[in-house]
């Protein structure tokens, strides 16, 4: 099947040239299928780069994924143009009324901030309250992840003595079926200020630690109805998005350090290795197969009515 996007938003034309079957909409309308329906929070300033690179993780599965693409309305971007979000992006007013099947809600730049200094911080919460009754699964990514455990579980984040910032290697805590089909240790890039503590987790009893690194911390987490997944990686990242990043600091005179393991011999000027799309691509169809597809009831109106005969069987 495919992922059913808009024939002109920027991520068609280069997925197709990378070979991944998208829709367009105009031919979904003519199938009868009911395909699973997503949304996808987009917090990132480079939204056309961050929804490129998730649609081509959700492409990489057999089901039919129609997905929207939301924004903030009490943010103004000042990264993607006033005409790309007004053709390919609604806001919460334009979907709360909604029910989805997934829902993925991004990292963002603001991770500095205390959340309640974030211009959009009131808005998000009353998405992540909607999630909460309209949206089956939700997977929350970096600093959406953060965000989402002050939101339901009081957990706070803590500045770091320096960015975590490379490729770093983490190993499986408990076998989920999220991690179904993950070799017992892989690795995941990292970019970030601020953690969420392991010891503060563990406090949380509707909780579980399922991969963690010895460097970086806990990187993925599951609610006890693994209906909400915590990622504080980025999986998605293409090959040359650390890299991208390490030179916009060093023009900028801020003296990054080196991102660990990307560089051969942490050599800046050879091509970075990728280790991590492997299994970026399995955490993904593991989310759209075990946590949505396979437990998500076909009438989404069901939502309401969600109790344990929805669970994921382990």
């Amino acid at each position: 099947m495919a992922v059913i996007i808009p024939k002109d938003l920027p991520a068609s034309k280069q997925l197709d040239r990378e070979n991944i079957f998208v829709m367009h909409e105009e031919r979904a309308k003519s199938q009868d299928i009911r395909p699973l329906e997503l949304a996808i929070v987009n917090l990132m300033p480079t939204k056309i780069v961050t929804e490129t690179q998730l649609l081509r993780l959700i492409s990489n599965t057999a089901l039919q994924v129609k997905v929207d693409l939301i924004n903030m309305k009490s943010h103004t971007s000042k990264n993607t143009s006033h005409n790309h979000l007004k053709a390919f992006y609604k806001n919460f007013d334009d979907i709360k009324y909604k029910k989805y099947d997934g829902m993925i809600i991004t990292g963002a730049p603001v991770e500095k901030l205390e959340f309640d200094d974030v211009n959009y911080w009131e808005e998000l919460q009353e998405i992540f309250d909607f999630a909460d009754k309209n949206v089956f699964s939700t997977m929350f990514i970096c600093w959406g992840a953060q965000a989402a455990l002050k939101h339901y579980y009081g957990i706070d984040k803590k500045d770091l003595p320096e960015k975590m910032f490379g490729i770093f290697e983490h190993k499986i805590v408990r076998r989920r079926p999220i991690v179904r089909g993950f070799d017992d240790v892989f690795y995941a890039p990292h970019s970030r200020h601020t953690q969420c503590r392991i010891k503060d987790i563990k406090k949380i009893d509707d909780l579980e630690i399922v991969a963690s690194s010895k460097e970086a911390g806990a990187y993925l987490l599951v609610s006890k109805d693994q209906r909400k997944i915590f990622v504080f990686g980025h999986s998605e990242y293409d090959p040359n998005t650390l890299k991208k990043e390490y030179e916009r600091d060093k023009a900028k005179g801020l003296n990054p350090k080196v991102p660990k393991n990307y560089f051969p011999n942490d050599d800046d000027t050879k091509k970075p290795i990728v280790r991590w799309k492997a299994h970026g691509n399995l955490l993904f169809s593991n989310w759209l197969n075990y946590h949505v597809y396979q437990t998500t009831p076909f009438d989404l109106e069901k939502l309401n009515q969600i109790d344990k005969e929805f669970g994921v069987n382990e």
